[in-house]
């Protein structure tokens, strides 16, 4: 158990099954990217632990750069997704790859991913550390997934309460 904030939160997913999991993905990468040089965009801040992980399993060598985008203040999703710092990379006839560390309501994804092909993405396909499947509210495919998990607020492994928990190895659950 952990206390961050005014919350406690318990252990859920521990850090040897994160890693046998983001494993999983990267060697799924490995089979559709083979010899191909995609740009991989990291959504801050969220994100960053796996993508680190995920970039150090792969055998192609993606361009990795970074997007800063935000639909949530707190525990919950605004719905309202907010472009902070945008991709600086031609993706024109490229094929991207969008890792992030939670798909749960899908809106950041939904929006995020139109504005991709209108700057000439040859694809793009979803990554994601954890999805909440119950939770999608639009017609949004993952094309990666590491976990499927339940509808709770999670903390670690890069997830944040209120900007603190990210550096936990292991992913908590809150209990209240």
């Amino acid at each position: 158990m952990v206390k961050i904030l005014d919350r406690n939160f318990e252990l859920s997913y521990p850090k040897e099954l994160i890693a046998e999991r983001v494993k999983n993905v990267a060697e799924r990468l490995n089979q559709d990217y083979e010899g191909k040089n995609p740009v991989m965009v990291c959504i801050l801040n969220g994100a960053f632990m796996f993508a680190a992980d995920l970039v150090r399993y792969l055998t192609f060598q993606p361009e990795v750069v970074f997007a800063k985008v935000s639909s949530y203040e707190g525990m919950s999703s605004t719905g309202c997704v907010k472009e902070l710092i945008g991709v600086n990379v031609d993706v024109r006839a490229r094929d991207v790859i969008v890792v992030e560390d939670i798909v749960d309501t899908g809106v950041t994804m939904y929006n995020l991913l139109p504005q991709f092909f209108s700057k000439g993405a040859a694809s793009v396909k979803v990554c994601t550390l954890l999805q909440k499947p119950e939770c999608l509210t639009v017609p949004l495919k993952v094309d990666y997934c590491a976990m499927e998990i339940p509808n709770a607020f999670i903390v670690g492994y890069g997830l944040d309460y209120n900007g603190m928990g990210r550096n936990y190895g292991d992913i908590y659950t809150v209990t209240e």
